[in-house]
């Protein structure tokens, strides 16, 4: 188990990754940017 966010790190990358869907890279692309698998973001 990995160590847990801080929930203002948590804001950070969600953002990012929404930054990342508007330029139109794909969600598990995005997510695996931001250093987290698909299915966490979801």
């Amino acid at each position: 188990m990995g160590k847990k966010a801080k929930p203002e790190e948590i804001i950070a990358k969600l953002r990012e990754v929404e930054v990342r869907l508007a330029r139109g890279e794909t969600a598990a692309s995005a997510a695996r940017a931001v250093g987290v698998t698909e299915q966490t973001y979801y």
